[in-house]
């Protein structure tokens, strides 16, 4: 076992997009293991969108990361050295917010589950069976009430949430559409379900386009962007739409200042829309339910998913700012070790 641990800690609370340059890559001494703990060494590494408000210099729904503090992330990782009873050397575990950007992590059993490989391969775990897979299940089911023969939008279609959300949607009778940045990322939302895509990136009316693909409207929306892909939207609902905002990549160059567009409180109004914000930590009490689910739906074939692998820890942050670009296609992970 190695004696250095490698650590990415943040630099600077960001304004405005980060750079590479927001953190600093350093070396530690690897933990000591500790009564109750395990040593854990890194196979992937999480990141995701969530990270940026994280670090950034605004108030948040959860505690962000200091400045010289390791960046938070999960990960899927192998036991190296126990000292918790039931705990093996050789077992993999999940974690999904307490690994952080490293190689090694001391953990307690109650921030981890068991890894399955006879269920999915282990990169499954920080998608499907990850945080990734109860963000669409509860987005759709819960918040968003999906009903069969629903329109459903989606907006970051080709990415870690979008690509489950469109196949969930298919799967419960719904039609899936799709809006994602590249023709080659529809081609991808094409290929697992969906009935349709728009490339934003080429298109110079969105709302127009929308109106063309769905001329009945949009009944749900689930907005993993914010920004004008929202607003050309707004634009095209049908009757009792829903918006659910998972997410606001497209503000990662500017959180905490105004988001400032059209107004479509009208268009709202005759619609009887609803949106609302949806946080996957407001149903953690119910995760495991929906892993159950999604675990069925892994051993049956019915859902299937993309990854966009980064190799090595140096390239962590890089990775991390392919996901604000919308460069990824699939769920972005980083490689860490051959575990």
């Amino acid at each position: 076992m190695a004696e250095v641990n490698r650590q990415w800690r943040l630099v600077r609370r960001v304004e405005g997009m980060p750079s590479v340059e927001d953190w600093r890559l350093v070396e530690a001494p690897v933990p000591t293991v500790e009564p109750g703990t395990f040593l854990a060494r890194a196979i992937y590494l999480d990141v995701a969108p969530y990270m940026r408000a994280r670090i950034a210099a605004v108030r948040n729904y959860a505690r962000g990361v200091e400045p010289g503090e390791v960046m938070i992330g999960g990960a899927v990782a192998r036991i190296v050295a126990s000292r918790a009873p039931g705990w093996k050397e050789g077992e993999l575990v999940v974690t999904d917010f307490g690994f952080g950007w490293q190689d090694y992590a001391l953990l307690r059993p109650e921030a981890v589950r068991r890894v399955d490989p006879t269920l999915a391969p282990p990169e499954t775990w920080l998608d499907v069976m990850g945080l990734n897979g109860v963000t669409a299940w509860f987005a759709l089911f819960e918040t968003g009430a999906l009903r069969p023969g629903d329109r459903v939008l989606i907006s970051a279609a080709a990415g870690s949430v979008g690509q489950l959300a469109g196949q969930l949607a298919r799967l419960a009778g719904a039609v899936p559409y799709a809006v994602a940045s590249t023709a080659a990322k529809i081609a991808w939302c094409r290929e697992i379900g969906f009935e349709g895509g728009i490339a934003h990136r080429d298109c110079e009316d969105l709302a127009g386009a929308i109106r063309a693909m769905l001329p009945n409207g949009v009944d749900l929306y689930v907005d993993n962007t914010a920004g004008p892909i929202h607003d050309a939207v707004l634009q095209n609902l049908a009757p009792r739409a829903r918006i659910v905002v998972v997410g606001t990549v497209s503000l990662a160059d500017r959180l905490g200042r105004p988001d400032i567009g059209p107004r479509f409180f009208r268009e709202i109004l005759v619609a009887r829309a609803r949106i609302e914000g949806f946080l996957v930590l407001d149903f953690e009490k119910r995760w495991g339910e929906a892993w159950a689910r999604l675990a069925e739906l892994l051993r049956a074939g019915r859902i299937v998913t993309r990854y966009d692998v980064a190799d090595g820890l140096e390239r962590t942050p890089e990775a991390f700012l392919r996901v604000l670009r919308g460069d990824n296609l699939g769920k972005q992970l980083v490689r860490v070790s051959a575990g």
